[in-house]
């Protein structure tokens, strides 16, 4: 049984024996909620012990490999700049949708109020962010506080111009600091795997608590959840058509033909890398060289996650949804600030660990509870059909607009890829 797999079955047998629990009216009830409590909440204590430092080390590795990437190749420079104004569309475009949806169809408010009492201990992180507020914390006085309180805007913002400056120094010095934080990374990922082997207990337990407490108003509720964040998947997943037509300059039938293929794959493996064969042949029919196409999509399977952003903040929104949360204009900035930068350090990871590690920080800078996201992981599975669906279709899409644009002759690409395997952009 896969780790998904294995997690969803916790979260139904939880949340039933939770209902079955409360329905029979037993007398231990109150005591084995509260162990319950204590168990999941431990569990989500480790989770959120590590995020920081990964969150760090990814942005710090992946900025470096990146800047250094786009100094050695102008087609890469192009797509590089291209995939960041697409980032940042997909998270302006979740602030403007996700809002829209929930206020066209709203959670139930009997399951809204028993979800709410039934996540023991949620609340609000911090004070919800004015815009003058947003301003004024996006530079830190001091990044190690801002690391020690979770401020993970002005975290993001040192550690951004860290990874520039970084590109700047000796190499030895340069190549000395980059493997340290590709250690820590590492070692961040050995113990997230740890964590979420032990994660089926931990959701069991979150999941028999809210059962016990909310009843049958959490299943509901998490058929909304997933409901309202595939759709602003599909939204992202739907801009890549006229890019294609626009960018590109091809027709919507041609392109639909040529990534069907690698959206099939996509499909039945969640997985942008294991697309990266059938994404190659289908820019090849869409008449892209295959030397271009092998310095770009490789780029945008190891950068480029154009759903990140958008589903991410989504899941912010439907949390601040939950709990009845007013986010301002600077809520919402940070929120946007937030979930287009870290999408850049999820890269390359497993669907349940860049979860955590890209919506919590999210949900920090906005003072949005995090405890939800726990339950929440469980059924991630559906919405992340949505989310490689979207990535592969768009880096197909964004591939076939830089070759059109561009205008390099193939024997200078050839030689830049080169320069960007030597760069270190090969995947790892």
């Amino acid at each position: 049984m896969s780790q998904p797999t294995r997690i969803l079955a916790a979260l139904v047998l939880g949340l039933s024996l939770g209902l079955f629990s409360a329905s029979a009216g037993v007398a231990w009830l109150d005591g084995a909620v509260s162990g319950a409590s204590l168990v999941g909440g431990l569990w989500l204590n480790a989770l959120q012990m590590t995020i920081v430092p990964l969150v760090v080390s990814l942005l710090v590795t992946g900025i470096a490999a990146t800047a250094k990437a786009a100094r050695a190749s102008k087609v890469a420079g192009r797509a590089l700049v291209l995939f960041i104004i697409l980032l940042w569309i997909s998270a302006a475009i979740a602030a403007v949708l996700t809002p829209m949806i929930l206020d066209a169809w709203p959670l139930p408010r009997d399951a809204a109020d028993g979800l709410r009492s039934a996540i023991a201990g949620s609340a609000p992180v911090g004070e919800v962010p004015s815009l003058v507020d947003f301003f004024r914390s996006i530079v830190p006085t001091n990044p190690v506080a801002a690391a020690a309180n979770d401020a993970f805007l002005p975290l993001i913002l040192f550690t951004l111009v860290f990874a520039f400056a970084l590109t700047r120094i000796p190499d030895a010095a340069r190549d000395q600091l980059i493997g340290f934080f590709r250690a820590v990374s590492d070692v961040m990922l050995v113990m997230i795997g740890w964590i979420l082997w032990l994660a089926p207990i931990g959701v069991l337990a979150l999941a028999y608590a809210v059962g016990a407490r909310a009843g049958t108003a959490a299943f509901g509720a998490l058929v909304h959840y997933v409901i309202v964040v595939s759709a602003v998947g599909i939204v992202v997943w739907a801009l890549a058509y006229p890019l294609a037509l626009i960018g590109a300059r091809t027709g919507l039938a041609t392109f639909a033909r040529a990534v069907a293929p690698s959206q099939a794959v996509a499909i039945s493996t969640q997985s942008s890398l294991a697309s990266l064969p059938a994404m190659l042949r289908g820019t090849e029919r869409l008449g892209v060289p295959v030397a271009l196409s092998g310095v770009v999509l490789p780029m945008a399977v190891a950068i480029f996650r154009v759903t990140g952003p958008a589903m991410n903040l989504a899941v912010a929104f439907y949390v601040a949804h939950l709990f009845g949360i007013e986010l301002g204009p600077g809520a919402i900035a940070a929120g946007i600030a937030a979930a287009a930068t870290t999408t850049l350090g999820a890269v390359s990871l497993p669907g349940q660990v860049s979860f955590i590690t890209s919506i919590a920080p999210i949900c920090i800078v906005m003072g949005i509870p995090i405890e939800p996201l726990a339950l929440l992981i469980a059924v991630e599975t559906v919405p992340d059909i949505f989310r490689t669906l979207g990535n592969v279709t768009m880096d197909v899409a964004a591939t076939a607009t830089v070759a059109k644009r561009s205008g390099v002759p193939a024997e200078v690409v050839e030689s830049e890829q080169d320069a960007l395997i030597e760069a270190g952009m090969e995947m790892r």
